[in-house]
């Protein structure tokens, strides 16, 4: 998600603005301290026009077998 923000010349305060939500949920996303609900990913990948799975990839720990 921050190559995306930055890819666009967004601020953190500018894409939290663009889905609603805090500067903050946008720096504990990109740091990976917080997990985005599922609609909120939705939202983000709809901000940058891409499908979700484009944007989100599960860790290598969480994958089901």
């Amino acid at each position: 998600m921050k190559r995306l923000r930055a890819e666009r010349g967004w601020s953190q305060a500018r894409l939290g603005e663009e889905l609603n939500i805090s500067r903050q949920s946008v720096i504990a996303i990109e740091a990976g301290r917080y997990d985005p609900s599922l609609p909120l990913a939705f939202r983000i990948a709809g901000v940058f026009g891409l499908p979700i799975e484009a944007v989100f990839f599960p860790e290598e720990d969480d994958a089901q077998p």
